[in-house]
């Protein structure tokens, strides 16, 4: 049993839900009891509204038990509260067009780089409103199941060895922070194996901004937030995955926990519990 907690942050694909199309009830009534007792639930994710319960995840609460709902998606880009039973932004950190386009410029050099230099292929998703995605693994779809999937790692990593890629991931974050330069804007780039997320903010952002929040309206301490998620675990050495951008300077003081299967290294403090989306509902409702 763990202790109990004011706040709990957490992912939403592969923690709350297997995916984002999965059924949204059991997650639904594991965490409506705690927004009746006035603890704060923020889910923090990469995606969009849209992508959160069918974007329609305040018709599942009760404008009072909203009061208590904070949404930190879009990799920095978007927080939300919740007035009167309807979404709203009140902290938008979506860089201005000139920014967002000097992403994409960066995203393409380091597309035409992978290719001229390795003969490594890439697709780039440019539609996201603050970063872009770099599939590094464009035969592997992984269908609903958009978080890392076992075999992934292993199979990247060989792949880009092949290619005589020796710095593996490392160097992939290297290009693209080195291209970031180039262009005069400093890129916060994540891997979770298929995907190299290249922007300016990420979940790092989303957590300060509603941790500020929180704490400064509800008297919480850091040291009573916990923080749950399914991509902690180590890409390559000192890279981890998304949720590890979780843990900052302003939240390092609360209880970090992993819920993944796959093997490999946690950032300090992280533990690793296992489970998958059963273990961390089964914990929303021990803090009932």
């Amino acid at each position: 049993m763990l202790k109990k907690y004011k706040a709990i942050f957490f992912d939403w694909d592969g923690t709350a839900v297997m995916s984002r199309r999965a059924p949204v009830d059991q997650a639904v009534a594991a965490m409506r009891p705690l927004l009746q007792k006035g603890i704060k639930l923020i889910i923090v994710s990469g995606t969009t509204i849209e992508n959160i319960a069918g974007g329609k995840i305040e018709s599942y609460f009760a404008e009072e038990e909203l009061k208590n709902l904070y949404l930190g998606l879009g990799r920095g880009a978007y927080n939300y509260s919740f007035k009167d039973g309807i979404p709203y932004i009140f902290k938008n950190m979506v860089p201005d067009k000139g920014e967002i386009l000097k992403i994409h410029q960066v995203c393409f050099e380091i597309h035409q780089t992978l290719k001229e230099k390795y003969d490594f292929d890439t697709d780039i998703v440019f539609s996201r409103p603050n970063y872009c995605k770099i599939d590094l693994m464009v035969e592997n779809q992984r269908g609903d199941n958009l978080f890392m999937q076992e075999d992934e790692l292993g199979c990247l990593r060989e792949t880009l060895k092949e290619h005589g890629m020796e710095d593996g991931l490392s160097g992939l974050i290297h290009l693209a922070k080195q291209t970031g330069k180039k262009y005069g804007i400093d890129v916060a780039p994540t891997c979770d194996a298929k995907y190299l997320e290249v922007g300016v903010t990420s979940k790092s952002d989303n957590v300060n901004v509603i941790l500020e929040k929180i704490c400064t309206e509800n008297n919480i301490k850091p040291e009573e937030c916990t923080y749950w998620g399914d991509e902690y675990v180590g890409i390559e050495k000192d890279i981890f995955g998304s949720d590890s951008f979780m843990k900052t300077e302003k939240s390092q003081n609360g209880d970090f926990y992993d819920v993944s299967e796959v093997t490999g290294e946690r950032p300090s403090g992280v533990q690793k519990i296992g489970g998958g989306v059963d273990r961390f509902l089964c914990f929303l409702h021990e803090q009932e």
